[in-house]
């Protein structure tokens, strides 16, 4: 079960009461503004865990990590150095 999965198990989660509201985001707006900011940033927390599990490695992304990898192995780098001013 993934983090957002498990966390949509755990009644605890601030993340339940916004989800079982079902109204719209400008519901959910009001009802996160009530609660406190230590919940705020557990329910980001979760939203970014939620986002990033829906994030899709696309086919181009993979061959772009494997041109990568081969120049790398290849010695095909280059190094940036930051500008002295």
């Amino acid at each position: 079960m993934s983090a957002p999965s498990q966390a949509l198990a755990n009644p605890d989660n601030p993340a339940i009461l916004v989800l079982q509201m079902s109204g719209n985001v400008q519901e959910i707006e009001q009802a996160i503004r009530t609660l406190p900011r230590t919940e705020i940033e557990r329910l980001r927390n979760w939203i970014e865990d939620y986002l990033e599990d829906q994030l899709e490695l696309t086919e181009e992304f993979k061959t772009k990590i494997e041109q990568g990898k081969r120049d790398i192995a290849q010695g095909r780098v280059r190094t940036r150095q930051p500008n002295e001013a």
